[in-house]
């Protein structure tokens, strides 16, 4: 009787010792992946706007990126490294001088800007979807200011900017969004990380 009641005693510390260390003492979680993305769109855009509320930083502020700036952004399964660029006309021609390194792009457009404005955006959409170092990334399309008056549809966007045959082969995603609806716009980088993680799965199979 007395060596079950040993036994039963020592099992039941085994199982608790065990459980202590499943609750108490797990390792760090693995590190998130890290990807260098660099972002770009006109002066006005909200490239700034949504970046920061991104990273949960106060955005009643906010003043033109000069030259770049660059944010370590947060998700629950990657960390972006995202390098955002100036969209003024003396920094936009300096754009592809920071584009060496880049595994990922961000374009941010205003979609409720002027005629001229858009038109200015489609040709630097096109020469950044056609650049040699960006044309084989993955690109994520934001259509930004979605909630202003005169702001355009997702699908017109599409449609003006020629994004089916320009970019047809290459990987990419065009989302609406807006700055008060941050849910959205996470989703959205979540589908960059997405093609992030297939493209470096890509690579490690060649």
């Amino acid at each position: 009787v007395f060596k079950k009641i040993f036994q039963i005693f020592f099992l039941s510390a085994d199982y608790l010792i065990y459980c202590f260390r499943t609750l108490c003492c797990k390792g760090p979680p693995p590190p998130r992946p890290e990807y260098d993305v660099v972002c770009i769109g006109l002066t006005g855009s909200g490239k700034t706007s949504l970046l920061s509320k991104l990273c949960s930083e106060a955005t009643d502020s906010i003043v033109p990126t000069t030259g770049f700036s660059i944010k370590a952004v947060p998700f629950q399964n990657a960390i972006l490294n995202v390098k955002e660029l100036g969209g003024a006309d003396s920094i936009k021609k300096y754009w592809s001088r920071y584009y060496q390194g880049s595994q990922g792009v961000v374009f941010v457009l205003d979609s409720a800007s002027s005629d001229e404005d858009l038109e200015v955006a489609r040709t630097e959409l096109h020469s950044a979807l056609q650049h040699p170092q960006l044309c084989t990334l993955p690109f994520l399309i934001l259509a930004n200011h979605q909630d202003k008056p005169a702001a355009r549809s997702v699908q017109e966007i599409k449609k003006y900017f020629e994004l089916e045959p320009l970019a047809r082969g290459k990987s990419w995603v065009l989302e609406g969004s807006m700055v008060d609806n941050m849910d959205g716009v996470k989703e959205s980088f979540s589908q960059l990380i997405h093609m992030l993680e297939e493209k470096e799965q890509e690579i490690g199979r060649i």
